[in-house]
């Protein structure tokens, strides 16, 4: 019997993967929506999860953890089967990515530290001249009052 617990093509109900992941069984719901996991139907049309795909709910799970993007997870996951078990090569590739995705977020993270640390020491507080909070004062382009501006450099 332990031997069929530990096979990777053994399907598993929604809520069996949710226990084993404390991942939210809304989320996986989500995740099969976006792509990023995979499940089959049962004749009553209730989904499985093969037992190999705990491992890649795991590595997204870490991920929201960490802040990254479900984006850049489907980017890095993009090269791992859904419809099979994935191989040590198929994970490789996909840890070349990550380590990719995760040096863009680490040059990123040093760039906002250095216009914070120069904001900070500078002290204008003036949306006219701040690159931080109004870069080349794409603000005043809108005109006049009040203006948000997010800007993502992670991508």
């Amino acid at each position: 019997m332990a031997e069929v617990e530990r096979d990777p093509e053994q399907l598993l109900t929604v809520g069996e993967v949710s226990a084993r992941t404390g991942v939210a069984v809304s989320a996986l719901h989500y995740y099969e929506q976006l792509g990023l996991i995979a499940a089959s139907r049962t004749s009553g049309n209730q989904r499985r999860f093969r037992r190999h795909m705990i491992r890649r709910i795991t590595l997204i799970a870490v991920a929201k953890r960490l802040g990254i993007p479900l984006a850049d997870v489907r980017r890095a996951l993009a090269d791992v089967p859904l419809d099979r078990r994935p191989t040590q090569a198929d994970w490789q590739r996909a840890s070349r990515e990550w380590k990719r995705v995760l040096e863009r977020r680490r040059q990123a993270i040093e760039r906002l530290e250095h216009e914070l640390t120069g904001c900070i020491g500078c002290g204008c507080l003036s949306m006219n001249a701040c690159r931080l909070l109004n870069p080349d004062d794409e603000l005043g382009q809108e005109g006049a009052g009040a203006r948000r501006l997010d800007v993502d450099d992670a991508s």
